[in-house]
Order: structure tokens, then sequence, then C-alpha cells
């Protein structure tokens, strides 16, 4: 594999400490500003967050991401209100201050801008985006990767501790407009535009990337690979042979569904299957 950037690869064991990570996922309700917002007093919303977070690391995962996940239909990156990063701040902080694990931020629809800031105001350490490099149409529309825009901003933040993990060949989408690239050169270009991880996902939440694909993506890159949708107690474990890592999120859910409490005997019985991955 020629490599084509010279960003380290080390991204996992300089935010964890360890080189097989299991991530969860706070899909938080949605905020003042969202179709689906009810008039739901803060502190609830807060608490909720808080509860999942609490149940994540009691089960025994390594990190957490912090997501908007109920503000769907998601806005595309310019629309998306001041509001949405001042509610997100001050659940990212509260966590941070009460989970004593490493966190991670991603704001939907494709927003790292917000998410750097999030990051920032909250302590998190890295933030993911879905669509860093190249173009796709997606359930929002027309995406655009938001690198350059995004790095600057980390920049003039001085945010630069604050390190990127993005997807690769993104679930929700459709890449059309760059079907002349195949998944290994979609990839490379995530790691040309200074990514500091690699995220497979399948078609959409819950939804798996199959071996085959998560195999390409890793043999493009030099990067921590993750896994980001669709991972289950009977699956864990082939992924996290091919693997750095998974994001996990529905499966955790009371009934396995994404916008269910998180169930923390699902946490347990997820991390007792996924230990022999762990000490490859």
């Amino acid at each position: 594999m020629q490599e084509i950037s010279d960003r380290p690869s080390n991204a996992i064991r300089d935010i964890f400490g360890r080189d097989k990570v299991l991530i969860g996922m706070i899909h938080c309700p949605a905020f003042p500003g969202a179709p689906r917002y009810r008039g739901a007093a803060m502190d609830a919303i807060y608490d909720a967050c808080m509860r999942d977070a609490e149940a994540c690391v009691e089960g025994g995962l390594h990190g957490l991401i912090i997501e908007n996940h109920g503000d769907v239909p998601f806005s595309k990156p310019e629309d998306i209100g001041p509001e949405t990063t001042g509610f997100m701040s001050i659940v990212t902080d509260r966590i941070a201050r009460a989970a004593g694990i490493p966190l991670g931020v991603n704001v939907l629809a494709n927003a790292p801008i917000p998410a750097f800031a999030i990051a920032m105001a909250g302590g998190a350490k890295f933030i993911r985006v879905n669509q860093w490099a190249n173009a796709y149409v997606a359930n929002e529309g027309f995406m655009e990767g938001r690198a350059a825009e995004a790095m600057r901003y980390r920049s003039l933040l001085r945010a630069e501790h604050i390190v990127v993990f993005a997807d690769s060949h993104v679930k929700h989408g459709s890449h059309a407009i760059v079907a002349d690239r195949s998944i290994q050169e979609l990839t490379r270009d995530l790691a040309f535009f200074d990514a500091d991880g690699v995220i497979a996902t399948g078609q959409r939440t819950g939804n798996s990337a199959t071996m085959e694909e998560i195999e390409e993506i890793g043999a493009a890159t030099h990067l921590p690979l993750l896994v980001g949708s669709g991972v289950n107690k009977d699956n864990i474990v082939d992924i996290l042979a091919r693997t750095n890592g998974v994001i996990v999120a529905s499966s955790l859910k009371h009934g396995g569904v994404w916008w269910n409490p998180v169930d923390v005997e699902r946490v347990r019985a997820f991390r007792a299957a996924a230990e022999p991955g762990l000490e490859g």
C-alpha cells in the first residue's frame, strides 16, 4: 500500500491507551428547535443522556460519542442553529465530568465545525464526521466534504489535540457522484485530508458493513479502523479481528432499537462477548 499522508496512525492508543476499543453512542433526545422536540424540560433531556452514559460506563465500554440523533430529520450543516451547539456542549461537559472515559462528538448532519466547538467546550477528545472528503447524495440532499474549512476552524480554536474519525463509503447515501473512485480511493482520500481514523459503516443505522468491505477499507489505509454500525454480540469478535474497534448503539438499547434507552444488561453481555477479541 502506497502511503499518501504522513499522519500518525496511533490515534486510538493515544486517546484510549489501548489498541482495540468499544465505543458507545449517546443518542440525545430531540433538542429545542428540532421537529420532534415537544417541550421537555432541559434537565429531563440532560438526565436521559446521563443515564445512557452511566449504563455504558457500568457495562464496561471504553469511550462514548455524543450525537444529536433525536434531531431527525437532520439539517444540512449551514442550517444548524447555535442552539444545537449550546445544548450539546452542556451534555458533553456533564458526561465528561461524570464518566471518566474519553468522549467524542458527532453533529448531524455532517457538521464538523459545531462538533469541534462542542468538543473544545465540553472536553471531548475526538469528533466523528460522516462526509470528510468528496461529495455524495444523502437523505438531507447534496453533501460536500468539510475537511478544508473544518481543519482551518480547528486551527483557529487551537484545538489540534481534538482528532477526526471519518466515515468511508458513508451510510444513508449514494456515491454515484464519485462512482469513478473505488472504496479504496475514497478511503485514501480521508488520510490525504488529514483524518486520524477511518470508520466503516453499513447502509443505514443498525446495518452492518460486510466483512469484505471492512477488509477492503482496512487494506487501503494505515490509519486506525473502526466499524460504526450494525455491531452486536454475535459479530463483534469477527469485527475486532479486522479492526481497532467499534462504535455501537442500537444493539445496546432496550429491544435493540436506537430510540430506546441503553440497557445495562445488554451492555454487559456485549462486553463479555467482545472480550476474546479485545485480547488480540
